[in-house]
């Protein structure tokens, strides 16, 4: 018997008589020091064995301190005069207890697969005795303390509540050859000892390990790092487990990082409801490994499921995203609105739409000495300005047919008056080619009139538009002068208030016969000095060389 029990055996011999009333605390107190003598005895073999590797030695002296500390509590809170003084607090008092006999468990255990992994295995018999000893222990312990509980009458009826594995008989041990885990882990309690052998076991493990010592430290770094599990004690001083878990789970940005309750209390209810505010798991002190890494995995696992699910809508969201991008690329807004809410687009009829064909003159013969490249990027560079162009002045643009850029107003967007902004921007085209530097020239023909509107195809959507009004938009294009808007005497009228202009003659129109048309130059505005000096004037029908379409 070492001297700590003797000397209580000592105390106990010399106690009055009337604090000597129950003989049962000291066959408690018996019956929780053989387990401990027996620790102290194995520790002390290993500690004088020569063949016990170096690096085993200070996890040895801890296993030791944390024994004798046993001895002490035992001696403090099992004691006659202070039960019958005052009201024991038998929680505090099994965490007070459970805390040392972890530390033993824990240490044992991680010599064990040390002195396997180093290839010293005569000391792991004696290392599993240790473990041993302390889980039968522990469930010993338990049993005294609800006895002891229920004698005094200061818990509530019907309470009862074992740790969570804590009577499990066989130590269990990792295997090496297992999968190591991956991931950064938030080791959060604030008793070093068990910081220090939980960081230890997890970065065996291939785990990132950071730790903690308090709530308010757990959720500073929480919120400066980024962590794949936390692992939070539930019995702290100041902020306590359930606190800092409520906190993790209100902060949008930390509730999605899963956490598991950690505490060597019995409390059924408190477990369930931080279950309820969103831990993942919850494990009990002392820790059986194989459960500490399953249910770890688990977390990480489940993180990682959750993690990729996001990362798959976020794709699908994004590919959505550039497919709604490109169907309005594509189609005018509210076809393309249409068309994705009810998968098909109605065609309509539109009463007065200004349709506008703009052509670059001789383009056919400049393509014949340029390279492939330098065609598609003029083409490109002109298409782009024409585009925004198109904008500024409110046409929709339906489609580039070869070199013929093609716009409509007054289709998709409301319009005041579709000829005079179809003109104006034209007339802009024309300005944007002059600064090109391809040199090029352009004919703008304008028409206004009903069309139809709709989608054909399927494999490769169109809108388009279709009717008279655009077959002779595109006749008046044809018929045009470079570097001006060819009209219709029809339309004139509508025009003249806020655009030069002269009438070009009468020509032969295919679908039409012959038709009076104008020239539009510029508007009224940008009008030039010498206008009326350069406008050549119109001639008679004989005079003038029919134009046919091509």
């Amino acid at each position: 018997m070492n001297s700590d029990s003797k000397r209580e055996n000592d105390r106990n011999g010399s106690r009055p008589k009337q604090a000597a009333e129950q003989p049962g605390l000291a066959l408690v107190r018996h019956e929780l020091r053989v387990p401990i003598d027996h620790i102290l005895s194995y520790c002390e073999s290993l500690q004088e064995d020569v063949s016990t590797p170096g690096a085993c030695r200070d996890e040895l002296r801890r296993i030791h301190a944390a024994a004798r500390r046993l001895l002490g509590l035992i001696a403090e809170h099992f004691d006659e005069e202070s039960i019958a003084l005052q009201k024991p607090d038998f929680r505090q008092i099994g965490h007070d207890l459970r805390t040392p006999v972890n530390h033993i468990v824990g240490y044992a255990e991680m010599l064990v697969e040390e002195a396997e992994n180093i290839g010293c295995p005569g000391v792991v018999p004696n290392l599993r005795r240790i473990a041993s000893e302390a889980r039968q222990w522990l469930a010993l312990m338990e049993r005294h303390l609800l006895s002891l509980k229920d004698q005094c009458r200061y818990s509530r009826e019907g309470e009862q509540g074992t740790t969570e594995d804590s009577s499990a008989g066989a130590v269990g041990f990792e295997k090496p050859s297992e999968k190591r885990l991956t991931g950064r882990v938030l080791v959060v309690d604030d008793d070093p000892a068990n910081r220090q052998m939980l960081a230890r076991r997890l970065r065996r493990q291939g785990l990132t390990v950071s730790v903690a010592s308090s709530g308010e430290a757990a959720l500073e770094k929480a919120r400066q790092s980024s962590y794949d599990l936390i692992l939070l004690d539930m019995v702290m001083p100041g902020m306590d487990g359930d606190e800092v878990l409520a906190r993790l789970k209100s902060d949008p940005a930390l509730a999605p990082i899963p956490v598991i309750m950690i505490s060597a209390l019995d409390q059924e209810d408190r477990i369930a409801r931080c279950v309820e505010m969103g831990a993942e798991d919850y494990i009990a002190k002392p820790f059986n490994p194989v459960f500490l890494r399953a249910r770890i995995k688990a977390c990480l696992e489940q993180k990682r499921l959750r993690e990729q699910e996001t990362s798959f809508l976020r794709r699908i969201q994004e590919e959505k995203r550039k497919t709604d991008e490109l169907l309005h690329v594509i189609l005018p807004h509210e076809v393309a609105e249409e068309l994705r809410s009810t998968s098909t687009v109605r065609p309509k009829r539109f009463s007065k739409v200004a349709v506008l064909f703009c052509d670059i003159v001789g383009f056919a013969a400049y393509s014949c000495g340029k390279t492939p490249e330098e065609i598609v990027v003029h083409l490109q560079t002109l298409v782009e300005s024409f585009e925004n162009i198109a904008e500024r002045h409110g046409l929709e643009k339906i489609k580039t047919i070869g070199d013929c850029f093609m716009a409509v107003a007054g289709l998709c967007s409301p319009s005041s008056n579709p000829a005079i902004d179809a003109v104006r921007c034209g007339l802009e085209m024309i300005g944007a080619v002059r600064a090109h530097p391809a040199g090029w020239q352009v004919r703008v023909g304008v028409n206004v009139g009903p069309v139809v509107a709709g989608v054909v195809g399927r494999k490769k959507y169109q809108y388009d538009v279709w009717g008279d009004t655009v077959n002779l938009a595109a006749r008046l294009e044809q018929a045009g002068e470079p570097g001006a808007v060819c009209v219709s005497a029809a339309l004139w009228p509508e025009l003249a208030e806020h655009f030069d202009g002269y009438c070009k003659g009468r020509f032969l129109i295919k679908g039409h016969g012959e038709l009076e048309l104008y020239v539009v130059p510029a508007c009224k505005s940008d009008r030039p000095t010498n206008l009326s000096a350069a406008q050549p004037q119109p001639n008679d029908l004989g005079e003038v060389k029919a134009f046919v379409p091509r």
